[in-house]
């Protein structure tokens, strides 16, 4: 989806569109009033047809998302909010433009303007830790050393972003995981002038940048960090692609959790639940925990890869279900994959308590999870699991406010804008460490644009800039 200029009129602030749903007493709602309370429709008046997707997602909580793709862009829309067939609160809505959808090239020429508008945070506290050890950064110098060291047996981008175009040059046989790095970059510069940046980014799962000693150390961005690396750590892949591709080819995202979160807490499943494949030895330890207690703990393979599998330790591989049937259970179990495991942000976003497993890997916000708050610790080699599920089901109700801490961080850290924040905030405080300006070295490509817009558009600001 469009972030900001696709939710609101330029210069109208966010909360003007937030209002609260309330029973025919002026309470609030704390239970849903029913899936199909509200229609929303929205329409441009001043075209003929309106190419926009529409999702109302009840939140179950007394509290509903409206979400939109817009797949042209328009001068104006009209939002109507019903219930039955009348209009809530002030509706009609009409949002001034112009409005843009997701693959217009207009960029807002003001970074500040457009930090205002998204709100974003003016500290990222991981994006300062992370950026501490590299205290500045010589483009040419590690345009030259780092592809000698990691270029060889890793697979990696090198990016350059200049006058807000975005070129690449890769090493290593397996990149095909560019696609989601080349897609926030090109959505990134559609919406708002980049700084000029020289990068590299590490495609595989583990962080690369191990030396303990802070000479000599090379900025390198990966999806994953841990306690024995120094790599700077980004939103994950599948993060990612999860916010550019809301509405489109991806099911599972942040917003579709929210209305998928099973049957209410006092009528979930008791039993914890884990599905998932064999990336990790701990995670043969749970399964066999499992066939051991299988009345507290319902954990199974999905698939077999790294290990052999032996049917008598493990059991049959099973069938995958639907994420959102693993909200039926009160009990998530997050244990790691190769690194860490990436489901954690839609695990919060959901009604059931999360335990997670001590680890030294961590995504982009682990930083700033706080256990018995947002979730249940429990040591890393599994060994008092049993002892933390047996302490969630005799303190039901703090388990359940830890689950409610969980959810609320997800809905405030780990939304689109969030993720958009993250991403230019970081460019931008690594650009300023720079020493020297980045260029376009020899072997870089130019990444396109994408060119299948059936309806293209037409950016005001660049008009503007024309007529000057």
């Amino acid at each position: 989806m469009r972030e900001r200029e696709e939710a609101l009129p330029e210069g109208e602030e966010r909360d003007a569109q937030r209002y609260l749903a309330v029973d025919a007493e002026g309470q609030r709602f704390t239970s849903t009033p029913g899936e199909n309370t509200f229609q929303v429709k929205i329409t441009a008046p001043d075209e003929q047809f309106t190419r926009i997707g529409v999702q109302v997602l009840d939140r179950k909580d007394g509290s509903f998302l409206v979400r939109y793709r817009m797949y042209a862009s328009y001068k104006t829309l009209k939002i109507e909010v019903k219930t039955g067939d009348k209009h809530v609160a002030k509706s009609p809505y009409i949002l001034k433009g112009p409005i843009y959808h997701e693959n217009c090239d207009c960029p807002q020429e003001e970074s500040s303007v457009w930090l205002e508008e998204m709100n974003c945070p003016q500290i990222i506290p991981q994006i300062q830790r992370d950026l501490a050890n590299f205290p500045i950064v010589d483009p040419d110098k590690i345009a030259k050393e780092i592809p000698q060291r990691f270029g060889q047996r890793q697979s990696l981008c090198h990016y350059t972003i200049k006058d807000n175009e975005v070129y690449i040059k890769t090493y290593g046989e397996h990149v095909g995981f560019r696609i989601f790095m080349d897609a926030i970059l090109l959505s990134l510069t559609r919406k708002v002038k980049m700084p000029d940046v020289e990068f590299f980014v590490n495609l595989g799962d583990w962080p690369l940048e191990k030396r303990k000693s802070p000479q000599n150390l090379h900025p390198i961005f990966s999806w994953c960090g841990s306690s024995e690396s120094k790599d700077i750590v980004m939103p994950t892949y599948d993060l990612t692609d999860s916010v550019l591709e809301t509405m489109g080819r991806v099911s599972l995202d942040m917003m579709s959790v929210q209305a998928n979160t099973g049957p209410s807490w006092e009528d979930k499943n008791t039993t914890a639940f884990w599905r998932g494949r064999d990336s990790r030895k701990e995670r043969l330890e749970l399964v066999k925990l499992s066939r051991k207690y299988p009345e507290i703990i319902d954990a199974a393979f999905t698939n077999f890869f790294f290990f052999k599998h032996d049917e008598s330790l493990y059991g049959p591989i099973v069938k995958h279900i639907s994420f959102f049937d693993f909200f039926k259970y009160k009990y998530q179990i997050n244990i790691d994959g190769t690194v860490a495991a990436y489901r954690l942000p839609y695990l919060l976003a959901g009604n059931s308590v999360v335990l997670k497993q001590d680890s030294i890997y961590y995504e982009h916000f682990y930083n700033e999870l706080q256990p018995w708050k947002h979730y249940i610790p429990f040591k890393s080699d599994l060994s008092d699991l049993l002892e933390k599920l047996q302490w969630a089901k005799e303190h039901d109700e703090e388990a359940k406010n830890i689950a409610k801490s969980g959810q609320e961080f997800a809905r405030n850290n780990l939304m689109g804008d969030h993720i958009f924040c993250y991403y230019f905030k970081l460019f931008q405080e690594y650009a300023n460490l720079q020493v020297s300006e980045p260029k376009i070295r020899d072997g870089m490509e130019k990444v396109q644009q994408p060119e299948d817009d059936l309806f293209p558009c037409t950016c005001h600001r660049k008009k503007a800039k024309d007529e000057l």
